[in-house]
């Protein structure tokens, strides 16, 4: 009992578990928190200096605006709702999707348990879809395992990878700047997080040499086995070229490294001269020698790319030389969670299998297609282009993915005011921002980024001419914080 006559709680910050204090997730953190509270006030009628609150903190298509796939979601609808399928509204090649997956779901109904690792012609399909991509490289149907998005695939991936304590607890290395899901991920787990820096200056490009030397310091207090790549990168919109994959391909066979490749944004390649290649590929293209000791998992989702249904949960993740006694392990820890969600799994299979050529829904499909990736590809070179232009700001191309990670001079009396509120930086020049303009955007201390420097990281998904607005209002106030703290 307490001293005031009360019972202490069973679960509190000091009994709970304390790897999850450890825990932090940037992109839904203080600044949206706070965005979350604007947008209440606006609603209340509290006078604002903007008229609504823009989210560009993540990379959430359907939020920003973007239209579904019609085909997508003509599938789906059949799917949890068959009556449909005597509409005539909906095209034959739909119907007939529709139906193949709805035989192979327990009574015919989505609302049933599936197989743990996924229903199994949609495995099929992934794997067709695979080998499709990868120019003809054999896919095995049970080495793909469906996810609730790429994110629960990482998390299981790495409980099976880490273990050991002190000196001998796994080192995860992972790309700074990185995606939040990586470091809360080693946080949750009690793993070490292994930094290595991408060179900014050469327009995020992933150095061997700086692999070696974050392995060569984590030697000293961890036991460094994966190495975690993302390519397209987030949040740093980079692709990575053929001949740094074959390098890296190569330190993991040396170092001995499991390899996670975080390859969701791989239909999202927009500048002149980049072109996504699959780890997997590569790997099988450099020959028995690499790929048939690399240990390899790959990651795919359908919350990115040309669809953009985040919130559908859907995704998969290929392994590749695994041992096949820690398969049967993986496959047990997939089953604690029954199964991944099926309409996930539905839309997943539509867009492996999406429509031929010759078929009623094909010339829709595609056209809706090119105009999403088109679109994205004119607002990354719109994004590039208008921060290049203000004093202070420098970005990147946007080479892929969706996000631009812009470095910002932060003036030292703006800095002297952050420390003095207990803020990073970057934490408060995202936090006027929002207060100002009404922008949501994500510090750049919340992905990593080497000592000294300042980012945020935004999306480029708000229709052509919102983007354009708040490229200015951005620059606008950014030109307005360097000169008040001057």
């Amino acid at each position: 009992m307490a001293e005031n006559g009360l019972r202490e709680k069973v679960l509190s910050l000091d009994s709970m578990n304390p790897w999850i204090k450890r825990l932090e997730y940037a992109v839904r953190g203080p600044v949206l928190a706070r965005a979350v509270e604007l947008e209440e006030e606006l609603r209340q009628g509290v006078q604002k200096p903007f008229t609504e609150v823009i989210k560009a903190n993540i990379g959430d298509a359907h939020a920003m605006g973007q239209r579904p796939i019609t085909f997508l979601r003509q599938v789906s609808a059949l799917c949890l709702y068959p009556e449909l399928l005597s509409e005539p509204l909906f095209p034959d090649d739909a119907k007939q999707r529709a139906r193949r997956l709805l035989a192979a779901c327990g009574g015919q109904s989505v609302g049933a348990y599936t197989a743990s690792p996924g229903i199994e012609i949609i495995r099929q399909d992934v794997a067709r879809y695979i080998e499709r991509r990868d120019g003809g490289i054999p896919a095995n149907p049970d080495n793909i395992y469906l996810s609730t998005g790429a994110s629960d695939a990482v998390m299981t991936m790495l409980k099976l990878l880490v273990s050991g304590e002190g000196r001998s607890r796994t080192g995860v290395m992972i790309p700074i700047p990185q995606y939040p899901l990586y470091s809360a991920g080693i946080a949750e787990l009690n793993a070490v997080q292994v930094n290595y820096y991408l060179d900014e200056e050469h327009c995020w490009a992933l150095d061997v040499g700086e692999l070696r030397r974050a392995l060569r310091q984590a030697r000293g207090h961890c036991q460094p086995r994966v190495l975690c790549i993302i390519n397209p990168g987030n949040p740093t919109g980079q692709v990575q070229s053929r001949k740094c994959m074959e390098d890296v391909i190569q330190f993991a066979w040396e170092e001995q490294l499991f390899l996670m490749a975080d390859e969701v944004y791989q239909d999202n390649v927009y500048a002149e001269g980049s072109e996504f290649h699959s780890f997997k590929k590569v790997l099988f293209e450099m020959g028995p020698t690499y790929s048939s000791v690399v240990e390899l998992v790959s990651f795919h989702s359908i919350s990115k790319g040309f669809m953009g249904e985040c919130g559908l949960r859907g995704g998969y993740m290929e392994v590749v030389n695994l041992d096949p006694a820690v398969q049967q392990q993986l496959s047990k820890l997939v089953s604690v969670r029954l199964c991944p969600p099926v309409p996930g799994q539905v839309l997943l299979d539509v867009v492996m299998n999406p429509p031929k050529p010759g078929e009623p829904s094909y010339q829709s499909f595609i056209r809706e297609k090119q105009a999403v990736l088109s679109d994205l590809a004119r607002k990354a070179q719109l994004t590039q282009e208008i921060f290049s232009q203000v004093p202070g700001i420098r970005s990147n191309p946007v080479q892929g993915a969706m996000y631009s990670f812009p470095r910002i001079q932060i003036p030292a009396r703006a800095v002297q005011e952050a420390q003095a509120r207990g803020f990073a930086p970057d934490m408060f020049f995202c936090l006027q921002l929002l207060e100002e303009t009404g922008i949501c955007v994500v510090p750049g201390s919340g992905f990593g980024q080497r000592e000294g420097t300042y980012h945020f990281r935004m999306t480029i998904l708000p229709h052509v001419e919102k983007l354009r607005i708040v490229l200015k209002k951005l620059s606008q106030f950014y030109a307005k914080f360097t000169q008040e703290y001057s």
